[in-house]
């Protein structure tokens, strides 16, 4: 039996860009059979994602997935919620969160696991642009470090000039 790294279907960047992310949660998620094959091309837009909850169930509003060719046709909504597979104690652990302090979630990314679809889906409180600033900053730093000590290392070998 191998132990094979779940296939990414897609991640959401702006997830961790706009938010401070915390406690994350798998969940499984309810689609139509288009839906699959949409997912299998990879026609999905998760940009504007979050979950919400009514009658203690979790539900994934924001998420496109454009149907395939052959039902282009047919009248098939490409942006209706979908229903997110949790636990009970998953489900009112995040509403706890949710409520007392005001944090938002949001879906991270959707990845196959024994040939389920699942989403992996997380807290998050929203970063100021102050804070979006400092993440520029410090990623831009650790680019020029990375180059500097390339460049020291290349350097480091004398060359023998002769004139």
């Amino acid at each position: 039996m191998s132990k094979e790294k779940p296939a990414l279907i897609v991640k959401n960047k702006t997830a961790s860009r706009n938010y401070i992310l915390g406690d994350s949660f798998q969940a499984g998620i309810v689609l139509e059979g288009w839906e699959v094959k949409s997912l299998r091309e990879g026609k999905i837009d998760v940009k504007n994602s979050y979950v919400t909850f009514k009658k203690d169930e979790a539900w994934l509003f924001g998420i496109k997935i454009d149907p395939p060719a052959s039902l282009k046709e047919f009248n098939v909504d490409p942006i209706r919620t979908r229903k997110l597979l949790l636990n009970k104690k998953e489900i009112y652990q995040l509403q706890k969160l949710k409520n007392e302090k005001s944090l938002t979630i949001i879906m991270t990314s959707m990845y196959w696991k024994n040939n389920h679809i699942k989403c992996d889906i997380a807290t998050g409180k929203g970063k100021k642009v102050r804070d979006q600033r400092q993440d520029i900053k410090k990623r831009d730093w650790e680019r020029d470090q990375g180059r500097i000590l390339k460049n020291a290392k290349n350097n480091s070998h004398p060359t023998k000039n002769f004139k």
